[in-house]
């Protein structure tokens, strides 16, 4: 167990696609941005499933959980999506492929536990417990733990700049406008070809340089609805993708802005005002 300054434990969801065979590593080092061969049994990694275009399809946590096994998990409701889109280039290849979906998950953030698999959350320990015990709680957590509902989970997850499926991710989303971190976790540059490569490696080598860049905002008063613009100086410079109040009663929201706008910088949503800074947010 590492232990951290807040410990929270909240319950949610997760879409898990399970892949089995004697040909799934292979498969899946050509359709993955990471390097999937290189994982040990029993690691995990972030990486994405990229249209051959390269823009995101799904970004998924990569669990080697055998030699032949290897299971993805990805949130709720995106699971059927990634799992045609991995049969679409499947073909004759020796994998089995299994969707769970809504599969229940113990969230820790704020400390690691033995059974868990690392959350890969930016700045901070955190550890997620799939198929946990309903009724109880690992016992392994420190002493204070607090238990959290989804909505104060999904404060944590905006303070904390991850993405999800839906919102800041969808058909549209260049994975360099995600953020670095996002593409250092999630991306090999060096494991060879993979579906979408193209464009991933064109943009890192020229600095990152994409139009817009998902930012964090703090504002007072009610969470924002998805799309609401986001103004400066009167221009609308992007738009709010997710919005929720945090443990300090802040509004803390994701949205996607323009690179011409450096953060921190003052900004409005409606006729609140609000800052425009960078991930992860501080808490």
């Amino acid at each position: 167990m590492t232990p951290n300054a807040t410990v929270t434990v909240s319950r949610i969801r997760r879409d898990v696609v399970s892949l089995s065979g004697p040909a799934t590593v292979e498969y899946l080092q050509g359709q993955l941005s990471q390097d999937v061969a290189a994982l040990a049994v029993g690691d995990s990694t972030w990486s994405f499933v990229l249209q051959p275009q390269g823009k995101v399809d799904t970004w998924v946590r990569v669990d080697r959980a055998g030699p032949e096994t290897v299971r993805l998990d990805t949130d709720p409701g995106a699971g059927p999506g990634l799992v045609a889109r991995l049969e679409r280039f499947k073909l004759r290849t020796r994998t089995d492929v299994v969707l769970a979906e809504g599969e229940p998950v113990l969230a820790v953030r704020g400390a690691e536990v033995i059974d868990g698999l690392p959350s890969g959350w930016p700045r901070g320990v955190g550890s997620d417990v799939f198929d946990p015990d309903p009724e109880a709680l690992p016992s392994d957590l420190p002493p204070g733990a607090r238990t959290i509902d989804e909505e104060a989970h999904e404060a944590l997850r905006i303070a904390a700049g991850v993405p999800r499926m839906g919102a800041e991710i969808t058909p549209d989303t260049i994975p360099a406008e995600l953020g670095q971190w996002v593409i250092d976790a999630s991306v090999s540059f060096t494991k060879g070809c993979f579906t979408g490569q193209e464009l991933v490696a064109r943009i890192d080598s020229r600095g990152g340089n994409v139009p817009r860049h998902l930012r964090g905002l703090v504002l007072d008063g009610p969470p924002p609805a998805p799309g609401e613009a986001v103004e400066v100086d009167g221009r609308e410079v992007g738009a709010i993708t997710s919005a929720a109040v945090d443990s300090a009663g802040r509004t803390v929201c994701l949205a996607f802005v323009r690179r011409s706008v450096n953060p921190p910088a003052s900004a409005s949503v409606g006729e609140v005002a609000a800052n425009i800074l960078g991930l992860p947010l501080d808490t």
